[in-house]
């Protein structure tokens, strides 16, 4: 079907997240002056830099890799990442609302209340790491690959999912309040807790250890009462 690969079989067919290929260019070092808003970015090398606080609103990053960079607070809001690997990132409050993420790989990553609401989010894949309450309200995410992380109260509300799949992750307390959904592979989940949003999980498919799991939710969902 259009050179597409499937996951699944029957009535549980998703479409496969088509990932990023990411081929770093020989990529210069980052010469450590603060980043600017609007600032332009082009094959370069941030390797434990300490963007805390700075400003790179509206910034585009293409080419580049961050490593092990520390990003509280850094306003990255409306920036443009491009072909990009941020591994080994770490911080608490970083701004990415609205920002665009295309053909980009996050490893490893420590982020805590990350801001990404009405970000779009194309062919990225997270792996590793923990974010704590992130929030991604509003959010539009195209093939985008989940892989062995663990997103703790993270808020989906009103966002768009599409070909999103969360493979070997631990989702505690996750809102999917509003969402809609095409696609989203939830069955490769270590741990699927979702606090809000079970009615908006159309669109999704889950695997029937899941569906035992979540009974109850759904049977409070539509008036049933277990005893």
């Amino acid at each position: 079907m259009g050179g597409e690969r499937m996951a699944g079989r029957g009535k549980d067919t998703v479409r496969a997240v088509r990932r990023p290929e990411v081929r770093l260019p020989e990529l210069q070092a980052y010469d450590g002056r603060e980043l600017e808003p609007e600032g332009d970015y082009d094959g370069l090398e941030f390797t434990e830099v300490d963007c805390a606080g700075q400003s790179a609103r509206g910034a585009r990053f293409m080419d580049c890799a961050l490593r092990r960079c520390a990003l509280d607070e850094t306003v990255l809001s409306r920036a443009r990442i491009i072909d990009s690997v941020l591994s080994g990132a770490r911080g608490v409050g970083t701004d990415l609302s609205q920002a665009s993420l295309r053909d980009v790989e996050v490893v490893d990553g420590r982020l805590g209340g990350v801001q990404l609401h009405g970000a779009v989010l194309e062919r990225v894949v997270v792996r590793g790491g923990k974010i704590d309450f992130a929030n991604l309200r509003r959010a539009k995410l195209r093939d985008v690959a989940f892989e062995g992380c663990v997103l703790v109260e993270a808020d989906f509300g009103g966002a768009e999912l599409e070909r999103v799949s969360f493979d070997d992750c631990t989702l505690a307390r996750v809102d999917f309040s509003a969402v809609r959904m095409k696609d989203v592979d939830l069955r490769g989940a270590a741990g699927l807790d979702i606090a809000r949003g079970i009615d908006c999980l159309g669109g999704a498919v889950i695997s029937t250890a899941q569906l035992m799991d979540l009974a109850p939710a759904f049977a409070a969902q539509v008036g049933v009462r277990v005893e």
